[in-house]
């Protein structure tokens, strides 16, 4: 039987972010999703590594893979809409839950369960925060991106997302924003010295 799964989810690069806001560079749902997945994969480094914590890294990065997936069928509704009321926000949710099941039903039987754990299963609050944070930072770093092109549009959002930052009080955000971000904000002749 034919199933639809890898279409839906090759369909998230048609899926724009941050529609509210002039960019100065589009954004996609895709882009976003592979830059969540890398610095998932540094967070949980730096927690293994320089924390000497246990983390499942290829789990955190494997969910990370997935975080967004819903969007496929809601498209990326900007923050300030979802999180207007509690109200929308539970009502957002549900429709994600719908979503992902909509998407479980399309793997073939023999991968339904397997779909399912990493598209509509609830997970360890571990692996989760390192993901939040990884999508606070890719949020974070497309407006320092957009702000170091000249884009002021990207000012209150930047301070926003900095303080939802700071509210994580994770050492390993901590240190990714004091080893990786700086180079951000240079030009590519002074990454490439």
């Amino acid at each position: 039987m034919e199933s639809h799964l890898m279409a839906n989810l090759f369909r998230l690069r048609y899926i724009e972010r941050w529609s509210l806001m002039r960019n100065v560079m589009k954004e996609n749902v895709a882009e976003h999703t592979f830059h969540v997945s890398l610095i998932t994969h540094c967070l949980c480094s730096i927690a293994n590594e320089i924390f000497h914590k246990e983390v499942n890294t290829e789990k955190a990065v494997t969910l990370s893979l997935f975080h967004d997936v819903t969007e496929v069928y809601t498209g990326d509704i900007p923050t300030p809409v979802k999180h207007h009321n509690k109200n929308i926000l539970k009502n957002f949710r549900d429709i994600e839950d719908l979503a992902a099941e909509r998407l479980v039903q399309q793997a073939p039987d023999p991968l339904k369960n397997i779909y399912r754990q990493v598209i509509s299963e609830k997970h360890d609050h571990e692996l989760t925060s390192f993901i939040k944070a990884a999508d606070l930072l890719d949020a974070y770093l497309k407006c320092v991106s957009e702000l170091s092109a000249g884009n002021k549009e990207f000012v209150v959002a930047k301070s926003q997302i900095e303080e939802k930052i700071l509210e994580l009080h994770m050492p390993e955000v901590n240190y990714f924003l004091t080893h990786f971000v700086p180079s951000f904000e240079k030009t590519l002749d002074e990454i490439s010295e």
